[in-house]
């Protein structure tokens, strides 16, 4: 999408290429309707051609002029900011500034204010609020010293000779410390086994207090920095860096990508089941339910489908659609012969077919090869299922619908990860030596390219659950439903394949890119390059616009819950079967 956005504190989370950079995507899907054309106040769905998938000019029909005309005035609504990525070093700066404000505000040293900090979610005006209502409260809550009037330290060094209260041996005067209370003195090295052992137990750490068990003294990062080791110290360092977003309430959070350190923080508004952020790192995960990005399908959906993939509900589907009882013991048996004649561990022989009784040196027992209906009630021939075989066939066709999304929901993921390695070697080498091949700036004349890759990755993650979404809807319950459904997916599959083909397959034809990555100087070699050039550039154009127009299309039926007032035109019905296998009923 060519539209930009500017800065926020810490690194941008929005701007033109979000998706490539690993940024907020989610401002430019945020309204993602706004992608949807209409005409004449009904939604239009617009149609390819099997052709438009060749080499040569793309056309669009005898309505391409109207199509792009109205594709390029489609008005597109960018939403605000709504989140920011902060690195290690982002969340320390920050970190340090409202520990500062804080200190001068309360004129309390900063380590005590980071303690406060802590205990109000590293919300300022909160604290400020509850410390000029009844600082007296504050202060007995976090440990500090209820007179307002005597200093505030960290430790203070023993004025004469004290015995250790934990080791009991006698030290001379300022070799043992206490807490901020300056009432319980204890040797350095039994103040470092103390505070070694509440690091190692983990960021509880933080809210260390005086040993003594009447005492509710804070034991602050001064005390801490003064006695513990260089590896406590570190470990306790790193608990207070990482304190600031996991106590924040749920403001900022730690991105979930593999050995990725940056954090998100929300600055948007609440109310949506499902928001998408992404990382520097790529990694985009909903802020709601911390999955893997996911709009527009709800968390709901998502973690049903996901807990249906690690249960074990489909082995038994399985067995049901696949296995028959033995008559004898009811033990479950497959069918691994072409013979029909079963043998049970137990001993019993069976028709497959029948369930009689088999001798052991018969083939068949019964004419169960040859159909005979069984009479219902009524005494007609119409077929009747036992209870059993209804339950087998509704197994079979819930594991094959199952099968049927899964596939194609694994599948996406496949094809996006592809398209973030084509990225990846995009940005290292390729589009300069592309940029080299035709003599132009990567940066102006080749972002088409880059912007072709941001829809290819945000379409395989909306396709991908989108199948997730499609395997509730019921077959019988939601008929219209799954026919919007299956008509839309097939448009926006159809449509990206055609640009995700463009990307990958035709701009090494056209760049005549090796494996390696390196692209030859084919000026030389195709007549008129230049205009080859530019008609690549303008069907890639195109076709990212009309995966865009399509995927939006898509995305505005979710999150509407697939409204039945969109019918699908007769003439678009052929569409549905020639682009897609329908998904098993």
């Amino acid at each position: 999408m060519a539209s930009g956005y500017n800065s926020v504190d810490g690194e941008s989370s929005c701007n033109k290429r979000g998706e490539r950079d690993g940024e907020s995507s989610c401002n430019k899907r945020h309204e993602i309707d706004s992608y949807c054309m209409e005409d004449d106040g009904e939604d239009c769905i617009y149609e390819y051609d099997d052709d438009d998938a060749s080499g040569g000019d793309y056309d669009y029909g005898e309505d391409a002029d109207e199509y792009m005309s109205d594709a390029e005035e489609t008005k597109v609504h960018v939403a605000p900011v709504t989140y920011v990525v902060l690195t290690e070093d982002d969340v320390l700066k920050r970190q340090a500034e409202d520990t500062a404000g804080i200190a001068e505000v309360l004129s309390i040293p900063p380590a005590f204010a980071a303690f406060l900090l802590r205990r109000y979610k590293w919300m300022p005006s909160n604290l400020q609020d509850d410390w000029f209502s009844d600082d007296r409260l504050v202060r007995d809550a976090a440990g500090l010293p209820a007179d307002g009037s005597a200093p505030v330290v960290a430790t203070a060094l023993s004025p004469w000779p004290l015995i250790c209260a934990i080791c009991f041996d006698r030290y001379p005067a300022g070799a043992t410390r206490s807490a901020s209370c300056s009432s319980h003195f204890y040797c350095d090295d039994c103040w470092r086994g103390y505070v070694g052992a509440a690091v190692g137990d983990g960021p509880r750490c933080l809210s260390l207090r005086c040993p003594d068990p009447a005492c509710s003294a804070a034991v602050v990062r001064g005390l801490v920095d003064a006695v513990a080791g260089a590896a406590d110290r570190e470990r306790y360092a790193r608990f207070a860096l990482r304190s600031y977003v996991e106590e924040s309430g749920g403001r900022i959070k730690w991105c979930p990508g593999a050995g990725c350190s940056r954090a998100v923080e929300f600055v948007g508004c609440a109310g949506y089941d499902a928001t998408d952020v992404f990382c520097k790192c790529r990694h985009g995960f909903c802020w709601s339910c911390g999955e893997e990005a996911h709009r527009p399908v709800s968390c709901g959906t998502v973690r049903a489908w996901l807990a249906k993939n690690k249960s074990d509900s489909e082995t038994v589907n399985w067995m049901l659609a696949n296995t028959k009882l033995c008559p004898k013991c009811r033990r479950a048996i497959e069918k691994n012969h072409g013979c029909n004649h079963m043998s049970c561990p137990c001993g019993h022989h069976f028709c497959w077919l029948c369930f009689q009784p088999a001798g052991t040196r018969e083939h068949y027992a019964c004419q169960g090869d040859t159909y005979r209906p069984r009479l219902n009630a009524a005494g007609s021939k119409a077929a009747v299922e036992t209870k059993e075989e209804a339950t087998a066939r509704q197994a079979r066709a819930s594991l094959d619908r199952y099968l049927f999304h899964y596939e194609r929901w694994a599948g996406n993921l496949k094809s996006l990860e592809k398209a973030r390695q084509d990225m990846d070697k995009l940005e290292r080498s390729e589009l300069e030596e592309m940029a080299a091949v035709v003599g132009v700036k990567a940066v102006t004349e080749l972002e088409f390219v880059t912007e072709a890759y941001e829809e290819i990755v945000y379409g395989r993650r909306v396709l991908r659950w989108a199948h997730a979404y499609g395997y509730y809807l019921d077959p019988e319950r939601d008929g219209k439903k799954r026919e919007l459904f299956d008509y839309l997916q097939v448009e926006a599959n159809s449509s990206l394949e055609r640009l995700h083909k463009c990307a990958e397959v035709d701009r090494k034809e056209i760049f005549c890119c090796d494996g390696e990555g390196e692209a030859a100087d084919v000026s030389k070699v195709i007549k008129d390059y230049k205009k080859v050039f530019k008609d690549y550039r303008d069907r890639m154009v195109n076709l990212t616009v009309a995966s865009r127009t399509f995927m939006g299309n898509l995305v505005k039926a979710f999150e509407t819950d697939l409204p039945e007032v969109l019918t699908i035109p007769p003439a678009f019905a052929s569409v549905l079967l020639r682009h897609s296998k329908p998904a098993p009923s």
